[in-house]
């Protein structure tokens, strides 16, 4: 499959800070892509430099191959759906979806077929004549997706569109987003910073911070195959501790031996470990690996969110099984469950749950100073 957009050494710099940081991406036709980080990673700004909105410092834009740097972005063959959807509010559904058609001086039997057309496909049919203030926030997001659609954009750029809207017509949306992205075979290149949300909906994941790219992959390699300690974290919970690999396919946490499926490292060298929380079982002290503490248990419906102290890290582990505070128990880690990376610059910023701990620690010691 070829490339739609390509970017090449791309730098933005606003008011001497950094902002994008010599990125390269490739985005291929027909794919839904997510950017995901944290606020200020560079994720917007690199939609908006898709877009044609943010001209590059350094580096090149290719849309099928050709560089458009200085292609204003109406000449571009892309469309932007932003968190506020910019519509047009003294004009109803209809007028809203019809306006890009109109701009173009297509002719009005042929507005009126492919606003029907687009209006089915959002599950807007009978909207027509709706006055955008009297539709909810989901229904006046399908009103602007079909409005960025109708003139069949190559690429639609999405910039955290589902932001505003509550948790389960978030989900909704979800599914009928990744829905009209395959009908269509629009490449998609959608904005977020929650991780479930990219996880849920993309091809591919490009994970970001600091105006840096950290990694690009699927879901399941994002998750599964973390690059460093930061992608780690910020996909999911995650233990990450301090390592060593002794040999291939075997690694040595707090002192002790784990079989391992990695290879490729230099021996003993320092390397960051991370094992999921729903990969750690709680066993009885004479069948552990390793010995604990349990510190913390919340029950979040499926599952119990348990802290348990071990040589002074706190390690999160979810199970359906219930344990009490201060219990003595056993960890038992599989092979397959330790995922060993290289050392990087986030090493030894994430993956103890420490804090978490500490803080309601903290706040029962101020309750009971209070009393």
């Amino acid at each position: 499959m070829k490339n739609v957009v390509e970017l090449k050494n791309i730098s933005v710099t606003f008011d001497e800070e950094k902002i994008l940081d010599h990125i390269d991406l490739k985005i291929k036709d027909k794919e839904f892509v997510t950017l995901l980080g944290p606020s200020g990673c560079g994720k917007t700004t690199t939609l908006r430099v898709i877009a044609g909105f943010v001209r590059p410092d350094e580096g090149d834009v290719l849309f099928d191959g050709e560089i458009i740097n200085a292609l204003p972005p109406h000449k571009r063959q892309v469309n932007t759906i932003f968190q506020r959807y910019a519509l047009f509010p003294h004009l109803n559904v209809y007028e809203n979806v019809a306006f890009g058609l109109r701009v173009k001086k297509v002719p009005e039997k042929d507005i009126k077929n492919q606003v029907a057309d687009i209006l089915k496909l959002v599950n807007l049919s009978g909207y027509e004549k709706r006055n955008i203030s009297k539709l909810s926030g989901g229904q006046q997001q399908r009103v602007a997706i079909a409005r960025a659609i109708i003139n069949r954009p190559k690429v639609l750029l999405l910039d955290e569109p589902l932001a505003a809207l509550d948790l389960k017509l978030r989900k909704d949306m979800q599914v009928e987003l990744k829905n009209i992205q395959k009908s269509l075979g629009i490449t998609f290149v959608f904005v977020t910073h929650d991780q479930e949300e990219a996880l849920a909906m993309s091809d591919t994941v490009v994970v970001m911070n600091e105006g840096i790219i950290q990694q690009i992959g699927t879901p399941q390699d994002i998750y599964n195959e973390p690059e460093n300690a930061f992608v780690a974290d910020f996909i999911g919970e995650s233990n990450i501790l301090d390592g060593i690999m002794k040999k291939d396919f075997l690694a040595v946490i707090n002192g002790k031996e784990f079989e391992c499926l990695d290879s490729g490292f230099a021996e003993n060298e320092r390397v960051d470990i991370v094992i999921r929380p729903e990969d750690v079982d709680i066993v009885p002290l004479d069948k552990g690996m390793l010995e604990g503490e349990v510190t913390s248990v919340t029950f979040l419906g499926v599952h119990y969110e348990i802290i348990v102290d071990v040589c002074g890290f706190k390690w999160m582990i979810q199970t359906t099984d219930e344990h009490k505070v201060g219990e003595k128990v056993g960890l038992f880690i599989e092979p397959d469950a330790l995922h060993v990376m290289k050392k990087s610059k986030y090493s030894g910023m994430y993956g103890d749950y420490s804090t978490f701990s500490d803080e309601i620690e903290h706040l029962s010691d101020l309750e009971e100073d209070e009393e």
